[in-house]
């Protein structure tokens, strides 16, 4: 069994709190196997009885009736023991259709539209069904319903949300018992996807990733948004994925789209889509920030893949970017760690060859805050080369302040300090250890 201790923990800390427990992250990262293997058994384990485990799947055909919400709150009241806690799950919630209230159409049941006020969604059975004492709820979500802005404001402060991502580099560890620098470099070529993680062969890794945004992600993506440019979807996600790491914005992803394919897609088409990948949660994005002003600034962002592996489908896992590569990773586990991550950036006035005054602007890959602790890191695959070595370091050395500096390298070195006080560290001991 792969272990996922630390959503575990959190279901267990909200166990029967009174709100639901709604759980989303990307289609096949685990959210299912959760909730119906590993909670499920820490229940048996500590003495629920398994007809007080009550699991609907909406994505099966049997449940395709409760895609109404009236039916579902109805079927799940009947299965539930009024004298029991009953510990109810329910799979890929956001099929449930809104349907206007049946008190204004003469009991009929009848789907709404978006401007429709008196519209029942999944949302409203969701809070209606855990004020119930003798259920304990939990719901699973994959997609941009989850996450609408409707949503959010009818779950606030209502609902204990749960973001479930790929297996973490510790629980990939873990699970497959690899010494460590195997480990990273596996992880940073396949990702943390669980059902690639169990394929033996890195061929049927490689189909199993690449075939997972051909029939699931694509598919949904197009079907809930009614995309028609579905070439330029695919094409827009590819380029994405060579710029993982690199200031974008959508008119620069329109120009270089126009470039690459002589085709035209305006900025708002290319923002749209972005908006669709990070709904559906197969990207991020960081925003800049002005270490200096205190600001954000949003006129460029990074974006950066929920998973190594998916990133790598996009190309065909040919000419990967080392680099890329353990930027990203190492975003998505400050990300998983609890930390918050921008995108370092500062201008400093200089003198040029000439001697001319002339503005220069200087970036770190991360500012990554947790409480009190705060780091600005740089991420790459080697520094032993100087002008490499000088090119990470540079930011640094122009920055003079406290918060500690630090490069990641894909080396297997422990923690050590260079002659400017900055902490060097390999990209094991950083994940397993250092950002802990």
């Amino acid at each position: 069994m792969i272990e996922r201790n630390v959503y575990l923990n959190k279901l267990i800390e909200s166990k029967e709190n009174g709100f639901p427990k709604v759980i989303t992250g990307i289609r096949r990262c685990g959210k299912s196997y959760l909730l119906e293997e590993i909670y499920k058994q820490y229940l048996l384990n500590n003495g629920v009885n398994e007809e007080n485990i009550i699991i609907i799947d909406l994505d099966d055909e049997e449940n395709y009736n409760y895609y109404d919400p009236i039916n579902l709150s109805d079927h799940v009241i009947e299965l539930c023991d009024d004298n029991k806690m009953n510990y109810v799950f329910i799979d890929e919630i956001q099929n449930v259709v809104p349907i206007i209230n049946p008190v204004f159409t003469n009991g009929k049941h009848v789907i709404a539209k978006p401007e429709d006020e008196n519209a029942i969604t999944f949302a409203k059975i969701v809070l209606s069904l855990s004020k119930k004492k003798n259920i304990d709820l939990y719901v699973t979500g994959s997609n941009s319903k989850m996450l609408s802005t409707d949503v959010q404001t009818e779950f606030r402060d209502k609902a204990t949300n749960i973001n479930v991502n790929p297996l973490s580099f510790e629980e990939y560890m873990k699970f497959t018992n690899l010494e460590e620098y195997r480990a990273i470099n596996e992880y940073l070529t396949y990702g943390g996807m669980p059902l690639a993680v169990l394929k033996d062969k890195e061929e049927e890794k490689k189909e199993y990733l690449i075939k997972l945004f051909e029939t699931t992600y694509f598919k949904d993506i197009i079907e809930r948004y009614k995309f028609r440019k579905i070439e330029a979807l695919d094409e827009l996600c590819t380029l994405l994925s060579t710029c993982v790491g690199t200031l974008i914005n959508s008119e620069k992803l329109s120009n270089t789209y126009k470039s690459k394919t002589k085709n035209k897609i305006d900025s708002e088409t290319v923002t749209s889509y972005i908006n669709a990948f990070k709904d559906s949660h197969i990207i991020r994005e960081a925003m800049r920030y002005d270490v200096k002003g205190k600001e954000i600034i949003t006129s460029l962002k990074k974006y950066y893949f929920i998973d190594t592996g998916l990133r790598n489908a996009r190309l065909n896992f040919s000419f990967l970017d080392e680099g890329q590569m353990l930027e990203n990773v190492v975003y998505n586990e400050l990300v998983y760690n609890g930390y918050s991550v921008n995108v370092g950036t500062y201008d400093k006035v200089e003198k040029n060859k000439n001697n001319e005054s002339i503005r220069r602007t200087y970036e770190i890959d991360f500012l990554a805050t947790k409480g009190n602790r705060m780091y600005y890191i740089q991420v790459a695959s080697d520094i032993s080369n100087e002008e490499t070595r000088n090119r990470e370091l540079k930011p640094y050395i122009s920055l003079n302040d406290q918060i500690q500096k630090i490069i990641v390298i894909n080396k297997p070195i422990n923690e050590t300090r260079d002659l400017n006080g900055f902490t060097i560290i390999g990209i094991t001991d950083f994940l397993l250890r250092f950002i802990k």
